[in-house]
């Protein structure tokens, strides 16, 4: 997994990458941190039987291309949340407090394709982030490079 970005040390970002796996639906569904950096965050996941939506055709059920998009982008506002308080100073020992209030507000999911794959990526970038509220864009790829699914997020993080 990558970790960098401007105004982190490792051991914050390796903070953010645990609290990330700690989660136990993202386990459930094998989300896994790949990218957390100031301007995208990135998740993939292996296709398996359990997270079959259509036997018939074998794809990736609908739920899980939606969570897994929602967990990206809520890790975007994860870390985007954490600048904005690196950047307006707010004491190390207060921002914990202040991320535990991270969640999902609104969220629209656009289906373009099948869940076909083996491997998937889930991808998210900053669109805006205020005092309480953060936007984000995501996407869902199979190995191949498909675009299956597009998302934007709202989150409260403030």
């Amino acid at each position: 997994m990558t970790l960098h970005g401007e105004g982190f040390t490792d051991t914050q970002l390796q903070l953010a990458k645990n609290f990330l796996d700690q989660i136990p639906f993202n386990r459930l569904l094998g989300l896994k941190p790949e990218l957390l950096t100031e301007t995208r965050c990135e998740f993939s996941m292996a296709m398996r039987d359990d997270l079959v939506g259509n036997w018939l055709q074998g794809i990736l059920h609908g739920g899980v291309i939606s969570t897994a998009l929602d967990v990206t982008g809520g890790a975007m506002a994860l870390v985007a949340t954490w600048q904005r308080m690196q950047r307006h100073e707010i004491p190390e020992q207060e921002r914990p407090q202040k991320l535990a209030k991270l969640g999902t507000i609104d969220m629209r999911t656009d289906f373009l394709h099948p869940g076909k794959g083996r491997e998937f990526t889930a991808s998210a970038t900053l669109l805006r982030i205020g005092n309480k509220v953060a936007v984000t864009r995501m996407e869902f790829h199979n190995e191949e490079g498909l675009l299956i699914a597009t998302g934007t997020g709202t989150y409260l993080c403030g």
